[in-house]
């Protein structure tokens, strides 16, 4: 007959092994939240969700399995899949219902990545020197993954807000929802399930500068995304036989003359307020010509200067740059076809059709056609109240003492204009603090967030949705 005891003893180590590798073993140094911040980070980091072969319905299914395992009952969290490979989660905290709810918005989809580009693997959280690496760590897993962790915090803690506090993870996101399966979609058949009084979403960060944090930005509205094609056709022939009149030289020199060009200087009160506020953290030659734009009659040298640096050429206008490029159909035939793809950045404000008509008055060539191939999806920037900006500015506070708070126009685009649109103000407001140059790897090589900035931004959310949604 076996022993009791040590039968007792392999099963109490056998379960013990099975609740170590069901819930992670705890890291060093991190609190039980943190752990659980750091997990579900892990799990959607290595799930890819690349928008065009990814699944992003495998992502959503597995937050959705987070949350019950939780506690929440079923019909409060909602994993939906509008087509194959696609996912949307919609879950909810309750309130007492005293005030309308406030709304977490975050994106399940990323953008490609390649192995043989990166020096890690891009769909595994690698930890080295100091960072978390991977598709998405930022843009925009970080988000997604904090909201839900804090919507188990919440649970846990038995907290129970004047709002409901929903999350919203949807789908496509980075193809600005084109196929109409991520935020449209649960706009337009779930509507109910998501209305809220405001939004918090992606957009507006942390900016360090040299490790001190120097800006915390809110981003209330956003520039309008409209790709155009351009195209050069001719009837070709043999390229021992060559003629002046060539597509590609055609399209080539259009895109010359447009590379010199710059869209007049448009300011609106977001911009400008933000240029203010951003005099007062430069060096003083910079501010100088910062304020010498802001003036009445804005001086043109002081303009010049501010274009050459990019950040705050993207916020003085409407930018439009060549992306793709494509030509010919074989090494010795004089090319009948030569195309190119124009990403356009416009101010509110201002119509694409406008925007059209300037690029076929730069290009100066007639051979060239203009097609715009995307819609515009302009919105109507959200106004800062003082309950927003009141919460974030004291909780920023305690968080980077000596960074400004700053309403921020994000050149980039966001799903934030659907909401805008369909009467949900929507603030970009991530807490993350990055350097202003790791921006550039979050469509790029080696995407990364600072360790510590990952686990500080989980704590300002977590407190920052609690002192919007009130109660105790």
């Amino acid at each position: 007959m076996p022993n009791k005891k040590n039968a007792s003893l392999r099963l109490s180590t056998v379960l013990c092994a099975f609740l170590a590798i069901s819930s992670g073993a705890k890291a060093d140094g991190l609190t039980a939240n943190q752990q659980l911040a750091h997990d579900i980070y892990k799990e959607l980091v290595e799930i890819d969700t690349t928008t065009a072969t990814g699944d992003t319905k495998r992502a959503a299914e597995a937050l959705a399995a987070r949350l019950k395992a939780a506690g929440f009952p079923d019909e409060d969290v909602q994993a939906f899949s509008p087509a194959p490979r696609k996912g949307n989660l919609v879950a909810r905290l309750r309130g007492t219902g005293k005030r309308k709810p406030i709304l977490l918005v975050a994106h399940l989809d990323v953008v490609p990545a390649l192995r043989s580009d990166w020096s890690v693997d891009p769909f595994k959280l690698t930890e080295q020197e100091g960072y978390f690496y991977g598709r998405g760590s930022s843009d925009d897993k970080y988000m997604a993954s904090a909201f839900v962790t804090n919507l188990i915090r919440y649970r846990q803690e038995g907290y129970k807000g004047d709002r409901d506090i929903i999350v919203a993870l949807e789908t496509d996101e980075e193809i600005f929802d084109h196929d109409g399966l991520g935020i449209q979609w649960l706009l337009k058949n779930h509507r109910d399930l998501i209305d809220a009084e405001f939004a918090l979403n992606e957009g507006g960060g942390v900016y360090l500068k040299d490790g001190k944090a120097d800006r915390v930005n809110v981003q209330t509205s956003e520039k309008v995304p409209v790709t155009f094609q351009l195209d050069v056709k001719n009837s070709g022939g043999h390229s021992s036989v060559p003629r002046r009149d060539n597509a590609i030289y055609h399209l080539a020199e259009g895109l010359v003359r447009l590379s010199k060009f710059e869209f007049p200087l448009h300011l609106n009160d977001t911009t400008r307020a933000w240029f203010a506020r951003v005099a007062q953290t430069v060096d003083e030659k910079t501010a100088a010509d910062i304020r010498a734009v802001l003036a009445e009659k804005p001086d043109e040298a002081a303009l010049a200067r501010l274009s050459a640096i990019a950040p705050f050429n993207a916020q003085l206008r409407t930018t439009c740059v060549a992306t793709m490029l494509e030509g010919g159909h074989a090494a010795n035939a004089l090319p009948q076809l030569a195309s190119a793809k124009v990403n356009c950045r416009i101010m509110p404000g201002e119509p694409a059709e406008e925007v059209k008509a300037t690029l076929i008055k730069v290009l100066a060539d007639d051979e060239i056609t203009v097609t715009q191939i995307e819609r515009e999806v302009a919105s109507e920037p959200s106004k800062l109240n003082e309950e927003i900006v009141g919460a974030i500015e004291k909780l920023s506070h305690e968080f980077w003492p000596e960074a400004t708070v700053i309403p921020v126009m994000s050149s980039g685009a966001t799903d934030g204009a659907f909401l805008r649109n369909a009467g949900i103000p929507t603030y970009g407001h991530s807490g993350m603090a990055m350097e202003q140059g790791d921006s550039a790897r979050l469509h790029g090589k080696d995407e990364r967030v600072p360790m510590k900035s990952f686990y500080n931004g989980n704590e300002y959310l977590y407190r920052l949705v609690k002192l919007l949604a009130g109660g105790s």
